[in-house]
């Protein structure tokens, strides 16, 4: 159902995107100690010292923040979920499901949600998950100075608590927000806890399904399993070691040696993980590459200029160099066969050379004439290849790698990058993010291509059981691709390479869900 995808994959969205495998660096060598002294893992065995099963996770996206609110939405959220619950979760099939959330309902309007929250349920420092918890937390992501979310909350006016209920009055008509509320965007943390975030950003306080109980910034850290998560009987696993990635040449050999039992790889090293007896698991995924153009800048300006970008892009070249038989090309932010996915856009502006010199000689412009300077947070292939295509049709680019890229990316200061996202469980806050006049991932804000408004509200104003759901949300991407803003590329899946020691994992997209998943028979 969902499209494969890139070796260089995307990083934290719509935090600044690494793209390519770019891990924060260690903050220091100092131990903080969360709750409890250290578990102690036996080498190569799948068990810890008190006999339980242990996952030993190598991940390539160790978290930067633990606090959810400034950590965002992106890829790191795999690895917060093993500690923060969210009002909802996603099933395999891309649906809004309970959570901490055992239920909602919608007023007649369509403007005002309620969600009823299980009964009994405790973060892990004791205090209640309830009403107020939850109106805590999304009244934190809104005014939070450092948070990443509130440009994803802005159909949220104001929230009342009741008990176990949080009603959340909206600002429009907006059937998305069950989508928009999962382990994505809105993790929560313990209010008590949130009171000091710098505190709360080391030293995580969650009701996930698990506890750590310590951190080494940057580098590793220890989890327990939490035994009041309201889903703890389907939760087999009882310890958690979350490791950084070291090199990815290693992360085979350390599977191997039984160092890990479970890392995301990147589509280089899939074939050497199996011809080592690993499982590799295609996880489903929302990710996908673009070049980000600002058309407040010189030369995209001019019309003619960005049709001749769109036309000189060979997507096929990035699929066949880049992603080692999983992934595909695209031209919009979804794999093909997701529910967002515009059949009716596949075939804009394909690889047409002679067409885009032409455009270009339109614009005014003679070979050479054009000089850009592509700013990218670190080498990438994929920067490599734009050069090279552009080339060919006398535009001529140079590579800047710039650390602080973030900085001017989202202040929107760059005229021409490269950006990857990995989606959202709603897909029109994904368009939203990319086409919207204030959306992050829209280098050329406050542009937003014309009809765009009109067509994502008409999402926002069907059900999602509605039979005309797909029919608005398609509509809706097709006037985001309009925009003269982004060129999308080609699209990968999350590769995972795992002991066989530890079971199949469900096929929930983009999220790595525990359930029931057990390790060496326990």
């Amino acid at each position: 159902m969902f499209g494969p995808l890139t070796p260089r994959r995307p990083g934290p969205d719509p935090r600044p995107t690494r793209r390519g495998r770019l891990r924060a660096a260690a903050m220091g060598t100092v131990l903080v100690t969360v709750l409890t002294p250290a578990l102690s893992a036996c080498g190569g065995g799948t068990a810890a010292a008190g006999g339980g099963a242990t996952l030993k996770w190598a991940s390539s996206y160790f978290p930067t923040h633990w606090d959810p609110v400034v950590g965002g939405s992106g890829a790191q959220f795999r690895e917060l979920a093993l500690v923060y619950a969210s009002l909802t979760r996603t099933d395999e099939k891309g649906n809004a499901v309970p959570d901490l959330a055992k239920s909602w309902e919608y007023n007649d309007k369509g403007d005002r949600i309620t969600f009823h929250l299980r009964p009994g349920l405790t973060f892990s420092d004791g205090e209640p998950v309830d009403g107020a918890a939850v109106k805590a937390a999304i009244e934190r992501a809104k005014s939070q100075k450092n948070s990443a979310l509130f440009g994803d909350l802005t159909s949220i006016e104001s929230v009342d608590a009741k008990g176990l209920d949080a009603i959340v009055h909206l600002s429009q008509v907006d059937y998305q927000i069950p989508q928009l509320l999962g382990e994505r965007v809105l993790q929560i943390a313990s209010p008590k806890a949130a009171k000091n975030a710098a505190e709360l950003d080391q030293k995580p306080v969650g009701a996930g399904p698990f506890i750590v109980t310590q951190i080494i910034p940057g580098t590793k850290a220890v989890l327990k399993k939490n035994p009041d998560y309201w889903d703890a009987k389907n939760i087999h696993i009882d310890d958690v070691e979350l490791t950084s990635a070291p090199d990815a040449s290693t992360v085979v050999s350390g599977l191997q040696t039984g160092v890990y039992n479970f890392a995301d790889i990147e589509p280089s090293q899939a074939e050497a993980a199996k011809k080592a007896g690993l499982d590799v698991f295609v996880q489903p995924g929302f990710n996908a590459s673009n070049i980000s153009l600002n058309i407040n800048k010189a030369p995209f300006d001019n019309d003619k200029v960005v049709d001749a970008l769109r036309y000189a892009i060979n997507r096929q070249e990035f699929v066949d160099k880049l992603t080692f038989g999983y992934g595909e090309v695209t031209n919009q932010p979804f794999p093909k066969g997701y529910v967002a996915y515009d059949p009716a856009s596949a075939n804009n502006y394909p690889y047409d050379p002679a067409k885009s010199k032409k455009l270009l000689a339109e614009a005014g412009y003679r070979s050479g004439d054009i000089k850009l300077k592509l700013v990218i947070p670190a080498e990438d292939p994929q920067a490599e290849i734009v050069q090279a295509q552009l080339a060919k049709v006398g535009i001529k680019v140079t590579i800047e790698i710039d650390k602080n890229w973030a900085t001017p990316f989202f202040a929107k200061d760059l005229a021409f990058s490269l950006y990857a996202t990995t989606g959202r469980d709603s897909a029109l806050q994904t368009l939203t993010a990319h086409f919207g006049p204030h959306g992050p991932l829209n280098l050329s804000s406050p542009y937003e291509p014309s009809g765009f408004e009109t067509a994502a509200a008409k999402v926002r104003e069907t059900p999602l059981d509605s039979p005309h759901y797909a029919e608005a949300l398609q509509a809706a991407t097709r006037a985001g691709l309009r925009s003269k803003a982004l060129i999308f590329t080609y699209s990968q899946p999350n590769l995972i390479a795992k002991s066989k020691s530890v079971s199949k994992l469900p096929k929930n997209p983009a999220h790595i869900d525990w359930t029931g998943v057990t390790i060496g028979g326990n």
